[in-house]
């Protein structure tokens, strides 16, 4: 069984305003194995960004058990710093600053000797591809080649887990795939992720295993796909030579759309493999030929939309 990079249990977190305590966490379970990227998703005050504080020992819970990196949030709250890199929404880096020079900075905090430092730098560079832009203000930088310093920064300690707040937030597309790039060599290279963003398409490109809180409450957890087939919507299409094997699908399976002028016949499905298996087997005994076959399922912004409304309207 692979080792859980961060293992929580019931973590809770309110806070008291004028109108009296505010729960912003409601008891979370968190499952995240290491080498993988796991990804949290939610509306804005859903709770995002608290349970990111919590994980990273910036702020306390008020209740629940955790383990970052194998080590007792509470009890060992510095070895957890120490395995940990943290890149928030909004940059870390000094603009004043060549990015060599935030870089050597930030090896200096890490207490690396000189020569270490340096060669580490010099690693990130190449590996950043910043090494033409090494000796220039980081002001100079665009947004893309910002961020990619800031993941850098990031990376002088090796950390074994990397918290990505909102990484490609104001970037261009271009600029948002190299990091998407990034991402994945750091977690073919062992490190765990553990993403927070508001680009639906980012988290289903990325994320291994994708969680869905609101109103400080897990509604949801899976794969894109398990999350995608909870969604009405999904359809098989079917596409026929002509219109004697589109009849006689549409007569067999007693439901579906049929068009015959595209010789096609849409049917409701989940789009599981289980299902799809048990369609075509079931095609197949009745010597049924099909020409072409489609699975449609709905995107995480369907996910997103109506699970999150469906937690609204439960709890008004």
């Amino acid at each position: 069984m692979t080792p859980l990079a961060i293992a929580a249990t019931g973590l809770r977190k309110s806070y008291r305003d004028k109108t009296g305590d505010k729960v912003v966490l409601d008891g979370i379970d968190l499952a995240v194995p290491e080498g993988t990227i796991f990804s949290l998703l939610g509306p804005n005050g859903a709770g995002k960004t608290t349970t990111v504080q919590i994980l990273s020992t910036l702020i306390r819970a008020d209740a629940g058990q955790v383990q970052v990196a194998g080590y007792d949030l509470d009890r060992q709250a510095d070895d957890v710093r120490g395995a940990i890199g943290v890149t928030g929404q909004y940059s870390a880096i000094d603009k004043l600053l060549t990015g060599v020079e935030n870089l050597l900075l930030m090896a200096d905090l890490k207490h690396l000797p000189k020569r270490e430092g340096k060669q580490k730098a010099k690693e990130l560079l190449e590996q950043f591809d910043l090494v033409e832009a090494a000796n220039k203000p980081a002001a100079t930088y665009s947004g893309g080649m910002q961020r990619r310093l800031d993941l850098a920064m990031t990376l002088v300690g090796d950390p074994r887990l990397i918290f990505l707040d909102e990484p490609t937030t104001g970037l261009d597309p271009r600029s948002r795939r190299t990091m998407w790039q990034i991402v994945r060599e750091l977690v073919a290279s062992g490190v765990t992720i553990f993403l927070t963003t508001q680009y639906l398409e980012e988290a289903d490109q990325l994320a291994d295993r994708i969680a869905l809180v609101d109103h400080g409450r897990l509604i949801a957890e899976g794969t894109a796909e398990e999350l995608k087939r909870r969604i009405p919507g999904g359809h098989v299409k079917l596409t026929f030579a002509d219109t004697h094997p589109l009849d006689a699908a549409h007569r067999l399976l007693g439901t579906g759309t049929a068009d015959p002028e595209a010789l096609t016949l849409q049917v409701p499905s989940d789009g599981s493999v289980r299902a799809i298996r048990e369609l075509l087997v079931l095609l197949d005994e009745r010597s049924i030929d099909i020409d072409d076959m489609s699975v449609h399922t709905p995107d995480l912004d369907d996910v997103f939309l109506t699970l999150t409304g469906q937690q609204k309207e439960a709890t008004r």
